[in-house]
């Protein structure tokens, strides 16, 4: 378990230490997404006295990282567009000396960048014209207003800042102080500090020498002497839980998602990987996102569990990066085989992976195809994968390895949360109609007849309006338990998006057909052989109740 220490430098301390190489970002870092407005506000929050958060560091040396650990370099220059938003920069990924270089940042570059680059780097302002991550634009400093008649605050606005920091490009007036002058040794000395500060007021009106002298005394000992950067420091973390302390801890500001974690780090190892995603996530998978090319190649190459992708994955899925689309397709020919629409995956797609895992290696996939339908449909009809996704899947990748690579119904069968028992078939055929899980059933009951393309709801055969009033010929115990099973899956079924069954009673609904469609909507609606008349409703939800046990039994336990 890593120990935690904690402790304050002061901001000159921690932008020498970046200067001088001894801290670095971890490559799984998002970039420097900081806008000139935040650098500006962090600035006012310091004169302010506003705490400006704690940081977490990362003690690195060379028993918790290893030759595929990789991390980037601050940034040296900043770049900002026309609306003065932060424009993505490459970041130079490096191998530490962890005898010289041995503090990773895990929460606070976006501040520890800002300050760094308003001392040491550079910023630039581009039009939509220049190109994006080079050395040109206008080139930006940081200033304060020392004359306080100019300083115009809104005290009205939440949040406005109180003192008049901002960027400019042209040439400041004589009572703006480019705060970057505040590291030159004058200011750093105490002994010349308050005559350098003298000399920098000389042209401020009297009325505001006062103002202006406190702006930088204030500016000196934030900079100077108080220790305002004050970090927890993990000590002999490994890289996977130093990643997820990252996540934790990076769950407020601008927001960010594991995903884009994983993807930053893939990115350190493969620098088109983005367009190559792009390129995988086509046609039918369009809407799949690149979460699940991740997670498929944690299944395929490396081990789900871990929230790290390493150099070794990443490398592996580069290489075989043909034959991971091809999965992909023979995934999409096998559902379609089945009937089903890929498409309808695009939310829940972890059900999909140990398939493609299959698939993947596995060349005689296809003889098993029952039993992967029987797969998916017990994955989805009892909610495999409602909680602990990856250990689902890492379970699932051991059952197939440990059974000869295969998929079938006896592999199926020794996994606990995916045998088939009565109380889980009674579970399904319970549903109700305000059930999400309730359109799935009735989805893969119907395999056979849906169309692809259509668009299909949930309707009621015995219509709702049917149960508001008793009738005459049916005692009131006898009504009570009809109105009971009014909305379960007995008596649901999908109906075409724009066929519309309108509150018509089955019988009426059903006597509207010829006969040749009326044999065709028994089998689509899985109609037992009954009266439909409303005043049978027990007898009809009984026997239909039994026609879909043996439906779901069929997908679930085929042969």
């Amino acid at each position: 378990m890593s120990k935690l220490k904690d402790d304050s430098i002061s901001i000159y301390d921690a932008i020498n230490y970046i200067k001088n190489g001894n801290y670095t970002i971890p490559a799984f870092q998002r970039q420097f997404v900081w806008s000139m407005s935040q650098i500006e506000k962090l600035w006012d929050s310091i004169l302010l006295d506003y705490p400006i958060s704690t940081f977490l560091f990362w003690r690195v040396d060379e028993n918790n990282i290893s030759d595929d650990t990789y991390f980037c370099d601050f940034l040296q220059e900043g770049y900002f567009d026309s609306l003065s938003r932060s424009i993505a920069s490459n970041y130079r990924t490096i191998r530490i000396d962890t005898s010289k270089t041995d503090v990773a940042i895990l929460d606070g570059q976006q501040r520890l960048t800002s300050l760094f680059l308003t001392f040491y780097g550079m910023f630039y302002k581009k039009s939509k014209y220049e190109k994006r991550n080079t050395s040109s634009g206008l080139v930006l400093n940081l200033y304060i207003e020392l004359d306080e008649n100019k300083v115009e605050v809104d005290e009205q606005e939440y949040n406005n800042k109180k003192f008049d920091i901002r960027f400019m490009s042209s040439q400041p007036s004589p009572t703006q102080f480019n705060i970057n002058k505040i590291i030159s040794d004058k200011f750093i000395d105490k002994n010349t500090r308050q005559e350098a500060i003298e000399n920098e007021i000389t042209k401020v009106p009297s009325t505001s020498k006062d103002y202006a002298r406190n702006i930088l005394s204030k500016l000196c000992s934030k900079v100077f002497d108080e220790n305002l950067i004050r970090y927890t420091q993990l000590i002999d973390m490994s890289t996977d839980d130093a990643l997820e302390m990252f996540v934790r801890f990076n769950s407020g500001g601008t927001s960010l998602k594991k995903s884009e974690v994983t993807m930053s780090i893939i990115e350190v190892y493969w620098s088109n990987a983005r367009k190559e995603f792009g390129e995988i996530l086509v046609g039918s998978y369009t809407k799949f996102d690149t979460d699940f090319i991740i997670r498929t190649a944690l299944m395929l190459y490396g081990d789900v569990l871990k929230s790290n992708i390493n150099k070794k994955i990443v490398d592996t899925l580069k290489n075989n990066l043909e034959e991971f689309k091809l999965s992909l397709n023979k995934l999409e020919e096998l559902l379609n085989g089945f009937n089903i629409d890929i498409k309808k995956f695009e939310s829940s797609w972890n059900v999909l992976i140990p398939i493609i895992y299959y698939i993947y290696i596995n060349s005689n996939y296809i003889q098993n195809k029952s039993s992967i339908l029987a797969y998916l449909t017990r994955a989805v009809f009892f909610g495999f994968f409602q909680n602990g996704t990856t250990s689902k899947l890492h379970k699932i990748k051991s059952y197939i390895n440990q059974n000869n690579y295969e998929i079938n119904i006896d592999m199926l069968d020794s996994i606990k949360e995916l045998q088939v028992t009565k109380l889980k078939i009674e579970d399904v055929l319970n549903l109700d109609y305000n059930s999400r899980l309730t359109k799935e059933v009735l989805y893969y009951i119907n395999l056979e007849h849906l169309n692809e393309g259509l668009t299909y709801q949930v309707d009621h055969l015995h219509p709702i309006n049917d149960f508001n009033n008793k009738p005459s010929n049916i005692d009131a115990d006898t009504f009570l338990e009809y109105r009971k099973n009014r909305d379960k899956l007995p008596n649901l079924n999908l109906y075409e998006g724009n066929l519309i069954k309108s509150g018509k009673s089955l019988i009426d609904w059903y006597s509207n057909f010829n006969d040749t469609d009326k044999q065709k909507y028994i089998q689509y609606a899985a109609l037992p052989d009954c009266n439909y008349e409303f005043q049978y409703f027990g007898e009809f939800y009984e026997k239909r109740k039994k026609i879909l046990e043996q439906k779901i039994m069929a997908l679930v336990l085929p042969n």
